[in-house]
Order: C-alpha cells, then structure tokens, then sequence
C-alpha cells in the first residue's frame, strides 16, 4: 500500500515531480503517481483527494503552477500533511506559483518547498514519516551522512587540486 500521494496538475511537471519519486525510492518509501488536472477534471480530483486517506496515504505531495490550486484543494479534503511544490513558470518564474500556495487560509497549511524542489518534497514526506517509523530514520539519517561525505570529498579534492585546477 503506498504511503504517499504525488499528483500533479500535468505532465510538463514530470521532470521536478519525478525528484520526489527518486528520493521516496532510494528511502524504500512506496509511492502512487498520478497526473490529475483540479480544473480540467474536478470529479476525479475530488475523488482522489476524498480516498487518499483509504489509500493509506499518509502525505501528499501535490505539485502545480500558475494558479496552483491543487495543493491547497488537497489540503482541503486530505486529513494529514501536504506537501506543495511550486512549479517554476514563464510569466513569472514560479512566484505565482509559490505564493499561492504558501499563503493558504487560517486552518488549511500546505508545507512548501522551493520553486520546482521536487527532492526536498520526498524527503520531507519521508522525515514526516520516519516520525513513526524507525527503519525510515536510520535510512534517512544514512541519507544525511552521505550528503556530508560528498561534500567533503569535494573539499578534499578542491584542497589536492587548488581552485584553478578544480574545475577543469
């Protein structure tokens, strides 16, 4: 049964979204994607965002652009965490994007992330979920170690090469 939602509004969103199925991956977290548009086909939203809970999800990442109603639509109908990832867009880069969903009424919060951070949403629904499951903390904490171990790999290499040589 799969612990976490990602839907998104269209499938120009694939590439930023397809970051948080990476992670929830490589952390052992199952998963459910889906492409649902709350304009275009507000049933089958209402629907997905009414059964999630039966699902077993217990977060939803939820990606969108412009007017970005799909996270908050979800946080709306879902019972527990959302996650919004503010799709970057061409007529302003994103902004629209974030600041509809961050600024969500008095008893309807949407966690959000960056414009288009598609990682960071899959590993805050994991720390969400490692909250109550011990295997997924050790993983995540492993997850963390080895980010610290790339980077001083790199600060040795910087440190052998000097920074003229570095990048070449």
């Amino acid at each position: 049964m799969a612990k976490v939602g990602i839907v998104m509004g269209s499938d120009s969103d694939m590439p930023v979204m397809a970051k948080a199925a990476d992670i929830l991956e490589e952390l052992q977290v199952s998963y459910e994607m889906t492409i649902i548009s709350a304009h275009r086909e507000p049933d089958v939203f209402f629907e997905y965002a009414r059964t999630a809970e039966e699902k077993g999800f217990k977060v939803i990442i939820a990606g969108a652009g412009m007017a970005a109603h799909l996270p908050g639509m979800c946080a709306a109908i879902f019972p527990m965490p959302v996650i919004g990832i503010p799709m970057h867009t061409t007529s302003l880069g994103g902004r629209d994007s974030l600041y509809s969903i961050v600024q969500m009424p008095t008893g309807i919060p949407v966690a959000t992330v960056a414009i288009n951070g598609g990682a960071n949403a899959g590993i805050l629904a994991a720390k969400i979920l490692a909250a109550s499951d011990d295997a997924l903390l050790e993983r995540l904490k492993a997850y963390s170690k080895n980010l610290k171990e790339q980077v001083v790999a790199k600060d040795k290499k910087l440190q052998e090469v000097g920074y003229k040589n570095y990048t070449k």
